[in-house]
């Protein structure tokens, strides 16, 4: 007899995407179907993102109200809802492995949105607002991203990317840097390696994209701490995307040749006995789980796995190694601060909210929810909507503080994360308190300029 749940830690899967049944549509559905009908019979994760929702809906509204009543074609509605976050899994499904009822369903929504890739039923505009790199070849060149990014702010640009690439007109985008972050970032001062019993002595930095084309100054702030902690740091020599984009749109050969490129540079500094940081939770993720899940028996990728580190957690693991510097000067006053869901899922604890919570002066507001934007998928006009939706009530729960006082600041390790609550305060006619993210708090803590 199946057991109601489990209390066991959830495990994972290999992705066995090389297998040509893989991307059988016949079989997944009904590995789909075996999946809703669970989801159907529980409901405990009508709360997270559409796709719940949106399956529940279509069996209370079908001719016999069980999954038996939902035209299979309707499945797709589920799965281009589903945003690979991973809550479900790791915080929600009690039917997870190691049970018996063997349910993942952020990876049959994978399985899924690869077979529609395959197919050929991506458009253009989905492709290109992927392709990461592709946007941030313009970064870097003053002229071309102050003309770039003018036009991007103007209502006619604005609308023809609607009608073109699928972009919601209204939805907030981040602007190019005129300088990359992988260029303009300074040596570090401090050669000395000194290592700790938890933690490696020296730092390979990933920039990762959004970091090296859009937000340099975030990058510039984790080396900044780097620095003020004597721990010496380099760029990793070269870099691609890490994936993820092309993950979330079931692209799996271009995270393969992604892969390709990254790991044999990211290899060598995990050999070297580096701490590879990436300040962007999503990319870390994609290093920590999905490809070692992807290529289990590949002895590189699982050596970069264990060398990669949240910045936060490797600064806490720093602390408990004596070998943080502890002196704050300037307090930060209220900070609501959201944990991402990429974050959440890497199963670290609440590292970043730990060392926040050292600073002197200083109230922390940890809100730990999803904020909606989900990589390109709050910038879609298909679901711009539906993510002002999923993040209007983490935007409540930030704009006051639990003694009913206001924050000074926002917060979030996801940057995209973070503007989209921003511009959820401003839908909701609400002041907007400076948006700053957790290194840029730690480095103003610090008294760093």
């Amino acid at each position: 007899m199946a057991r109601e749940g489990s209390l066991e830690a959830p495990t994972r899967h290999p992705i066995d995407w090389k297998n040509p049944e893989f991307y059988n549509e016949q079989a997944c559905f009904k590995e789909l179907e075996r999946i809703f009908d669970i989801c159907h019979g529980c409901r405990r994760c009508v709360s997270l993102c559409g796709s719940f929702p949106t399956l529940f809906d279509l069996v209370d509204e079908g001719k016999t109200g069980e999954l038996d009543g939902v035209d299979q074609q309707d499945f797709w509605k589920v799965v281009d809802q589903c945003y690979l976050c991973d809550l479900c899994y790791l915080t929600k499904c009690p039917y997870v492995p190691p049970h018996e009822w063997n349910l993942d369903f952020p990876h049959t929504m994978l399985r899924a949105k690869a077979i529609k890739f395959q197919k050929g039923e991506v458009s253009a505009g989905e492709k290109f607002l992927a392709s990461t790199d592709t946007h941030g070849s313009f970064a870097g060149i003053p002229i071309v991203v102050q003309a770039v990014n003018a036009i991007n702010q103007t209502k006619t640009a604005r609308s023809v990317m609607e009608s073109t690439l699928g972009v919601d007109e209204r939805a907030w985008l981040p602007s190019l840097a005129t300088r990359k972050f992988r260029s303009s970032a300074p040596k570090a001062q401090s050669k000395q390696v000194v290592a700790g019993e938890r933690t490696p002595g020296k730092v390979a930095i990933y920039s990762t994209c959004y970091i090296n084309y859009n937000e340099p100054g975030i990058g510039m702030d984790l080396l900044k701490i780097l620095d003020h902690n004597q721990i010496p740091y380099e760029l990793v020599s070269k870099e691609k995307c890490c994936g993820m984009p092309k993950l979330e749109l079931g692209d799996l050969a271009s995270v393969d040749a992604n892969k390709q490129a990254n790991i044999p540079v990211l290899a060598r500094y995990a050999q070297e006995g580096y701490a590879i940081l990436s300040a962007v939770p999503s990319c870390t993720l994609m290093y920590k789980q999905e490809l070692p899940l992807m290529y289990p028996d590949e002895a590189d990728v699982q050596a970069v796995k264990e060398a990669m580190w949240d910045p936060f957690e490797y600064l806490m693991a720093r602390k408990r190694d004596g070998l943080l510097k502890t002196e704050f000067p300037q307090p930060l006053g209220n900070v609501s601060y959201q944990i991402p869901c990429h974050g959440r899922v890497q199963n670290i604890g609440r590292k970043t909210e730990e060392m926040l919570k050292m600073v002197p002066q200083t109230t922390i507001n940890t809100i730990e929810r999803c904020s909606g934007h989900a990589g390109t998928f709050g910038v879609k006009k298909a679901f711009h909507d539906q993510a002002m939706k999923i993040g209007k009530p983490v935007v409540k729960a930030m704009a006051t503080m639990k003694d009913g006082s206001k924050p000074d600041h926002i917060s979030s390790d996801c940057p995209l994360g973070g503007h989209h609550l921003a511009q959820g305060f401003e839908v909701q006619g609400l002041p907007v308190p400076e948006l700053n993210h957790p290194l840029t708090l730690v480095r103003k803590a610090y008294g760093l300029k």
